[in-house]
């Protein structure tokens, strides 16, 4: 089986590029084998979505951070894998908790086998990531356990909204950094750590890691607004017509000008398919988006920062030029 193509990491150097594409065929072949059952059916809800497609991002980061230490210490590829069947159970329960009928261009598989099948199906692929990870060593399950414990706080914190007296827009980044942020922190920690990279080196990549995580998330949220379908193939105004709050919405929302009065009526709520053109016209042209685009620049740089700590070799050039393109994907 193929690897997925590297999309996300610039291609700065041959012999990177081609340990990369190594590793991440490694990685998919565990990966498949990892949720194989004698039960053909539990075969196939646990393959569902990683057959679906998926740019393995989390897993190339593992391998990338590798390159600190030695990239073919043994435990590399499965730290990779645990990563990725971590991520992908969070998409079966966040796939049924949003009833999303859709994941990479199909049916999800709440869609196709229920909720209660998707549940356990996510449940399972977390058992399975579970069993690699105890034979990495009582360190890598303690990260593993706190990571999945960010995750679930950052689940719980999204679902309720910010408490009252805390302003909307620290508790989003709070959320962002816990929900998105923390797997892939975790997947530059694994990396560096599992190679036996120096302590030093281990820190800095998990915390440049989770600010890419971070600026990731807010670049997705700008290009929700400002896509052009013909040219990125995504529709704009997605997160708009679900209530989705991104932050250009929570910018838009604590304006007080009396100018934005429309606007801020518009992203009340869920916006109306015939409301949709206007609400984009509307907030494109408001200084949201340029102070979200500004949040996204501090997290890159944050990032930019923690790597410019660490020995130059290509693996740090490709992800301090990840760091450039996470901000130049929302122009």
């Amino acid at each position: 089986m193929a690897a997925p193509p590297l999309v996300e990491i610039p291609r700065v150097d041959e012999r990177l590029a081609e340990d990369l594409a190594t590793g991440l065929a490694e990685v998919e072949r565990m990966l498949r084998a990892s949720v194989e059952s004698e039960d053909a059916f539990i075969t196939e809800a646990a393959r569902h979505v990683m057959e679906a497609g998926g740019k393995r991002f989390r897993a190339m980061l593992v391998l990338l951070a590798a390159q600190f230490g030695d990239p073919k210490a043994p435990a590399v590829v499965p730290g990779a894998v645990v990563i990725e069947l971590t991520h992908l159970a969070t998409l079966y329960h966040d796939d049924v908790m949003d009833q999303a009928p859709m994941r990479r261009g199909l049916p999800s598989a709440n869609a196709r086998f229920g909720d209660t099948v998707a549940i356990l199906t996510g449940d399972y692929l977390f058992a399975q990531a579970s069993e690699i990870l105890a034979d990495l060593g009582a360190e890598a399950i303690r990260v593993q356990a706190r990571t999945f414990s960010r995750l679930v706080r950052g689940q719980i914190r999204e679902t309720i909204g910010p408490p009252e007296g805390m302003d909307p827009i620290t508790h989003y980044l709070q959320v962002l950094a816990d929900k998105t942020g923390s797997l892939i922190a975790t997947s530059g920690r694994f990396g560096a750590m599992l190679s036996g990279a120096p302590r030093e080196v281990e820190e800095r990549l998990a915390g440049a890691c989770e600010a890419i995580g971070v600026a990731w998330q807010l670049g997705d949220d700008i290009i929700d607004v400002v896509s052009d379908e013909s040219v990125s193939g995504k529709t704009p105004g997605t997160d708009l017509r679900e209530g989705v709050r991104t932050l250009p919405v929570l910018y838009a929302l604590a304006s007080t000008d009396p100018a934005d009065e429309r606007l801020r009526t518009l992203l009340s709520g869920p916006v109306a398919e015939q409301d949709i053109e206007e609400a984009l016209t509307l907030l494109r042209a408001h200084p949201a988006m340029d102070m979200a685009r500004k949040e996204l620049v501090k997290w890159a740089d944050q990032a930019k920062d923690a790597l410019s700590g660490l020995p130059d070799i290509p693996a740090r050039t490709a992800l301090i030029r990840l760091c450039d393109w996470v901000v130049e994907r929302t122009a």
